[in-house]
């Protein structure tokens, strides 16, 4: 049997499968390959199995979002390491070689990113996890070669193996035994934060993330859901409050709730003055759904969480009033 299953989630993406399915079966030698399908309307089922006889399928019986979608097509899976890759991701030749030697010699490794390069422009890191992602104390995530909204190029500066916080969901392995160990993705969440939900909870647990330069992907990105659609501005930030109440250390808890409801209100005045009001409203809605989940998310908190998780004190401070735009500045 094979060691790396790579899965791909889909809901009526026949387009994107077409697309960027090739390069994943030309440079899959390593894998097994599966499509978790969300009962997809369009032609999805129908592209799989005539353009891609190998690829077995795995049908969900509704769109559960990128969450609970994952947890229940990876229930029988037995490949010892997991690849959950985005449908709008084009891999290159070799790139499950580095990362099946990083978890064969590392067995403290828990979870691996590669490296994310823009599928539109090759020479620039993707916003979605770039060279690896990193939180600040208020739950901003950031990442070697993105900050906000400041792209690096790719100049072979994060060309070095490096212990990251959390690994983007855009192309995510983690081992199979730490998925079910930590319960998988929380399903409160549907899609949106959270893989760096997920890795948080392993790093509480004491296994390691890492990113890996060897190995190479790019990513379309906003394929499924653009940055401009405020369902994404929700997401962001309802599951941004629910991930720091399920994770903060007990004595930053209450500090750092308030002091992350004040900067969304900062964040939603700033929406208004750039005319945005649906994505202010978001905020607002967002809030709501979080104050409904309060008690359901105080349950899943674990009775002792780790001090050192954040890389920095603030990441707005050092990108709004510092100018660090880039990693190595901050």
């Amino acid at each position: 049997m094979k060691k790396i299953a790579v899965v791909i989630l889909n809901w009526n993406g026949a387009k994107l499968l077409e697309q960027f399915l090739p390069s994943v079966v030309a440079f899959s030698d390593e894998a097994k390959i599966y499509v978790a399908d969300n009962a997809s309307t369009d032609t999805s089922l129908e592209v799989i199995k005539n353009q891609f006889p190998s690829i077995t399928i795995i049908q969900n019986d509704a769109n559960y979002g990128f969450a609970k979608g994952y947890n229940i097509a990876l229930q029988n899976i037995e490949e010892e390491y997991l690849c959950l890759l985005n449908s709008d991701v084009e891999v290159t030749q070799n790139w499950l070689t580095p990362i099946l030697s990083l978890f064969e010699n590392n067995p403290e490794i828990g979870i691996i990113q590669p490296k994310i390069l823009d599928y539109k422009n090759k020479a620039y890191f993707e916003y979605a996890g770039a060279a690896g992602g990193f939180i600040d104390k208020f739950g901003y995530p950031f990442c070697r070669g993105r900050i906000f909204d400041t792209i690096e190029k790719d100049n072979g500066q994060y060309d070095d193996e490096q212990t990251i916080f959390w690994a983007s969901g855009a192309c995510f392995f983690i081992r199979r035994t730490i998925f079910n160990q930590l319960n998988g993705f929380d399903d409160d969440f549907f899609a949106h934060q959270e893989e760096i939900d997920l890795c948080w909870r392993a790093f509480n647990l004491g296994y390691k993330a890492k990113y890996s330069p060897n190995s190479l992907v790019y990513h379309v990105g906003g394929a499924t859901l653009n940055e401009g659609n405020p369902r994404k501005t929700f997401l962001n930030f309802r599951n941004s409050l629910l991930m720091l109440l399920k994770n903060l250390p007990e004595n930053q808890l209450f500090f750092i709730i308030l002091s992350r409801l004040c900067l969304d209100g900062l964040a939603g005045i700033q929406f208004i003055f750039k005319g945005k009001f649906k994505h202010c409203f978001a905020i607002i809605k967002a809030h709501f759904s979080f104050y409904s989940l309060i008690n359901k998310t105080l349950k899943k908190r674990k009775q002792s969480q780790s001090q050192n998780y954040y890389q920095t004190k603030s990441i707005v401070y050092q990108y709004f009033i510092k100018n660090g735009k880039v990693f190595d500045n901050i």
